[in-house]
Order: structure tokens, then sequence, then C-alpha cells
């Protein structure tokens, strides 16, 4: 993607200053409850309208993808938000099409950037058919992804799709750490590896 302005920002203070403008309904990527706790608590009462969207076929088995999504679906209820919540069935194939011939590339590189790409096209085509006006993900409250990145597929994703790709980086402000919090509070499971086989692999899991 290489060096843009957004790499000089502060996208959080971006959303910050966006967010009392906002309406038509934001639709929230969500990658795991683990990373989704600081996040759902961070929008609650900046904004009304949120509903989530878990979508993530990089998830190496059925089992792991299904215990993910119980566990959102379960912080959601316990937390008291009750957001609307959309859970795709588990295609991990679309996955392995996506980073084909990137197996070996190692996290953070090419192939992370093919499975954003994936997931976060998925995230604004569900906004468009639901008539969302916003969208944005979880995936930048991790101190491993690049939040200037996760932007720019995001934008580029939503050209042309009368969606707005929000900027964001949830980690900042202590978002990481306070969705570690959560989790204990809440009993949450927290997966120590992104989710796809090859970091697995690459972690020695």
């Amino acid at each position: 993607m290489g060096e843009t302005l957004t790499n000089k920002k502060n996208l959080q203070k971006e959303l910050e200053k966006m967010l009392p403008d906002i309406r038509g309904g934001i639709l929230l990527h969500c990658c795991c409850a683990a990373c989704s706790t600081s996040c759902l608590e961070y929008l609650h009462g900046k904004t009304d309208d949120v509903s989530l969207y878990y979508f993530n076929p990089n998830i190496d088995t059925k089992e792991e993808y299904e215990l993910r999504a119980n566990e959102l679906a379960r912080y959601n209820g316990e937390a008291g938000y009750d957001y609307a919540l959309y859970i795709e069935k588990y295609e991990p194939q679309k996955f392995y099409e996506a980073v084909k011939g990137l197996e070996n590339t190692g996290e953070g590189g090419k192939r992370c950037e093919k499975c954003f790409a994936l997931r976060l096209n998925a995230a604004v085509n569900k906004a468009a058919e639901l008539g969302k006006k916003y969208v944005m993900t979880t995936l930048s409250v991790s101190p491993h992804k690049d939040a200037a990145l996760l932007y720019e597929i995001g934008k580029e994703a939503a050209v042309g799709a009368d969606v707005t790709f929000l900027p964001s980086d949830f980690k900042k402000g202590g978002g990481f750490a306070r969705g570690g919090e959560l989790c204990r509070q809440f009993g949450i499971y927290r997966q120590n590896y992104c989710g796809c086989a090859f970091s697995k692999r690459e972690r020695g899991i």
C-alpha cells in the first residue's frame, strides 16, 4: 500500500470527530469476541445504530469459527448491547482461494493483506445489502495489525459501493488492554493465534 498521509494521522481521533454526525447505521466487522469487547464499549453511547458482522473464513476449523462466533453473541447479550448480529456460514475455501501462492509469506505480510481485503470487501457488500452507510472493523484493536493499512484496504473496498469505510485505531487510548480486562470480567475466550492454519503453524501451536 505504501506510505500515505493516513499513516501520519491518529485514526481514532478522526473517528471521534466523525461519530457525532454519522447517520445511516454502522456495520462493524468483528473478527472475534475478544477483539470486539472494548470496541463495542467505545462505540456504545457515541452512536445508536450499530450492527455486528462476523465473516472470518480465515479461521482454520469450523469448531474454532463457531466458538468465536458464539462468544461474540454471548458478550453482545451479557454486556447489554444486544446489537443485531449477522453471522456468515463457514466457508474456508474463500480464504484459501484469496491467499493462494502466499501461504508461506509470513504473518503481517501480503497474505494478511489479501485476508483483510477479503473480509472487508464482504463487510462492505453486507452493509450495502442491509442499507447501512458506514463500515468499520475491530481488527485495528490488535497491536499486531496496522490500522492505517486496514483503513486503506477498507476505503478501496468501499469504492463505488455507496458505503463509507470509517477510520479507526481501537488500540489507541488503551483499547487493547481494556479488551483484556473485559475478557476477564466476562470470561471471554481469548485465542492465541489470528485464526488461519498458517499463522498457527508459524507460532508453533
